[in-house]
Parts: C-alpha cells; sequence; structure tokens
C-alpha cells in the first residue's frame, strides 16, 4: 500500500513540472528579451546623447552621423537610421539641436513574435543648444 502512494506521488510531481515548464521557459525567454530591449535602448540613447553633443559645436552632418554609428558599433551600426534636425543651413547659435535614432531589434525569443513586432524599433532622440 505504500509503495503504491509514493509511486502515485512520482506520478502527480511528473505532471505538475509538465504543466509548468513551458509556462517557466516562456518566462525565461521574455526576461532575457526584455533585457536586450532595455540594453539596446541605453546604448541608443547614449549614441543620441554624443550625436546631439557633437553637433551642439556646431559639426557637420556627417561628422554626427559617424559619430552616432561609432557608438551603436557594438549593435550593428549598419541597420541605424540617423536624423539631425533642424538642417545644416538652419543651425545657428542659440538654437536647439535634435539627433533622433532608430535602430531595429531582431527578437529572437518565436515564443513573442505574438506580442511585440519583429523587428522591434528602438527609439531615442536628444535635443541640446547650438554653442
Amino acid at each position: 500500500m505504500f509503495l503504491k502512494s509514493i509511486r502515485c506521488n512520482k506520478g502527480q510531481a511528473l505532471v505538475e513540472i509538465a504543466l509548468a515548464l513551458p509556462l517557466l521557459i516562456i518566462l525565461s525567454l521574455g526576461v532575457l528579451e526584455a533585457g536586450r530591449v532595455i540594453h539596446t535602448y541605453l546604448i541608443v540613447g547614449q549614441a543620441a546623447r554624443e550625436g546631439a553633443r557633437i553637433a551642439s559645436l556646431r559639426a557637420d552632418d556627417l561628422e554626427i552621423v559617424t559619430k552616432v554609428k561609432g557608438e551603436l558599433f557594438s549593435l550593428g551600426a549598419e541597420t541605424a537610421a540617423v536624423h539631425v534636425l533642424p538642417s545644416e543651413v538652419e543651425r545657428q547659435p542659440g538654437r536647439s539641436v535634435t539627433v533622433q535614432i532608430d535602430y531595429p531589434l531582431s527578437i529572437y525569443a518565436p515564443v513573442l513574435n505574438g506580442f511585440l513586432p519583429n523587428p522591434f524599433i528602438v527609439q531615442a532622440e536628444t535635443t541640446m543648444r547650438i554653442e
């Protein structure tokens, strides 16, 4: 009688693990992808700040884009879109300049494709006064 009870408990534990394991895997993948998105957002935000800083020193668009792409090197800068507003001819001391970056981040976890667009666009924008 006692051995039968132990075998039933082992079977019950196996069923519980089989039900809980997929949820734990999905949750783990979600946490990992959220970490990647936050990490990417921090890098893109820093690149936008660096681009706006160099733009505030009256750099031309090529210098600004080069600086931003250098900051985004670890992410693969070739896919990032960098926008600098206003245009070079409209930039005057005392006015503001804005650097906006759009970076498409591929989502690796297939279970999250229903919740997040793939690629997920990470955007950052920084505005500074021109010196």
